[in-house]
């Protein structure tokens, strides 16, 4: 793998359907995950297939269908869950188990009453029974983030000896700050024997907010493949957003990271997702949001108009949407309102425009927003009161 290639392992399927409400039946799923495998993700994790017979089915069918894209099953370091996880994914042209443990200490001593030696052995055992059953065996330290960076890396280690050749390093809890989590993958790169011979992950969650910070901060500092989901999607609040870590990357092309995302699909893809699940993305969403490319400040619209970069980043062509949006409200200028009645037909004229623009501002505070139909109401006004100044 290139050494600037940022791998990206799609979760939607399986981490975003864990959120209530947005259970998926297989032939949804299928689709979905054909779209994935479009959108060019690297790694696509179908489910958990020892959880029910539906999540079984779901991956063994989305196994045979995808073309290009790995196929992952998660599962506990429970030996039954791997060998169910390695069935399911018998028809995948190239198949990961992705199997782990809790390391905090948190997790060892409430979750499974255990010790830190013992966590180390089933680690060890059940990445060694996953690769018995495929080649490429994704490990995951849950709660790393909280996890103690010494013993982290002792079970990296042995993990790496027992054959993982992806090290997933989870903020399970969201807690981490983009520092923190970055130093973390920097002290496994700088202390972890093997680690030059596997894949480091970052799987960060967003309960504070800092997903996409951490994730961002986990590739900076030498991690090579980001777990995600679209619009975000996930338990509580939500994972890492694929489609705002891959336009951070592309977006920062000094950063010398890239992923082989068509980043012309996010949008459409969104939707998908968006409508798959019946979960509803908030009008502010970073770059698939309704808003992310309108703009309705009278000095943000004229700035806009004049050269989109003034107030834009991102072309929104780049990541499928068809243009940005002039909205018409109170606080538009003269310029929004010109732009916006030439887009439907009209070429006004200077007193034509100041003549309108006083009738527009009265539309625009009895309402939250002025459409096509009220310029042409407008129009119509405007082009009486042309005629009788004419007669």
């Amino acid at each position: 793998m290139q050494d600037n290639k940022v791998q990206i392992f799609d979760t939607t399927l399986r981490d975003g359907e864990q959120v209530p409400g947005c259970k998926l039946d297989t032939n949804q799923k299928l689709v979905i995950a054909e779209r994935l495998d479009l959108l060019g993700v690297n790694v696509i994790e179908a489910g958990f297939p020892v959880s029910s017979p539906g999540d079984f089915t779901s991956v063994s069918e989305i196994a045979k269908i995808v073309k290009n894209a790995t196929v992952c099953g998660l599962t506990r370091a429970v030996e039954n869950d791997i060998k169910v996880a390695a069935e399911a994914l018998k028809f995948a042209n190239h198949p990961r188990i992705h199997t782990g443990i809790g390391t905090s200490d948190s997790h060892i001593q409430f979750k499974f009453n255990s010790t830190r030696e013992k966590v180390i052995e089933r680690a060890i055992k059940a990445v060694s029974y996953a690769k018995s059953f495929v080649e490429d065996v994704e490990f995951y330290a849950e709660d790393a983030g909280r996890t103690d960076n010494e013993f982290l890396a002792r079970v990296c280690e042995e993990v790496i000896k027992a054959g993982a050749t992806v090290l997933n390093i989870p903020d399970t809890t969201g807690y981490c700050l983009p520092e923190e989590y970055g130093a973390k993958m920097k002290y496994l790169r700088e202390n972890v024997k093997g680690i030059e011979n596997v894949t480091l992950s970052c799987h960060c969650h967003n309960d504070l907010g800092l997903a996409t910070a951490n994730s961002i901060s986990g590739v900076i500092n030498g991690a090579r493949q980001i777990e995600c989901t679209i619009n975000g999607i996930g338990e509580r609040a939500g994972n890492t957003a694929l489609e705002e870590v891959v336009m951070v990357l592309k977006q920062h092309p000094y950063l010398n990271l890239e992923t082989s995302i068509n980043t012309k699909l996010l949008y459409d893809t969104s939707i998908m997702v968006r409508e798959s699940m019946g979960m509803p993305v908030q009008p502010n969403k970073a770059i698939v949001g309704a808003n992310a490319f309108a703009h309705s400040s009278g000095i943000h619209q004229d700035g806009v108009i004049k050269n989109r970069e003034t107030y834009e980043i991102m072309d929104p062509e780049d990541v499928g949407v068809t243009e940005s949006a002039i909205v018409l409200t109170a606080r538009s200028g003269r310029a929004a309102l010109a732009y916006r009645a030439k887009k439907i037909g009209y070429e006004l004229t200077k007193v034509q425009l100041d003549t309108a623009y006083t009738s527009f501002l009265e539309t625009a505070d009895k309402q939250k927003e002025v459409k096509d139909d009220d310029i042409h109401s407008i129009m119509k006004e405007v082009n009486k009161i042309s005629k009788i100044a004419m007669a």
